[in-house]
């Protein structure tokens, strides 16, 4: 996965084996960014390794 990737809902649902409103939720509560292109939402992939690691330690 390269930094600059930018990844689709559906793409993030399934790296992290989570439904459509999961991962819907984790944006608008901002734990996981993302930007919009027109209508379509996309996630750096950037974002979502931080957010693995930030929990990973959270569970720590």
């Amino acid at each position: 996965m390269r930094d600059d990737e930018l990844l689709t809902v559906a793409e993030v649902m399934a790296r992290l084996k989570l439904g459509r409103s999961t991962v819907y939720d984790l944006i608008r509560s901002r734990r996981l960014p993302s930007i919009t292109i027109g209508r379509c939402r996309r996630i750096p992939a950037r974002a979502l390794s931080d957010y693995i690691s930030h929990e990973m330690e959270a569970a720590a």
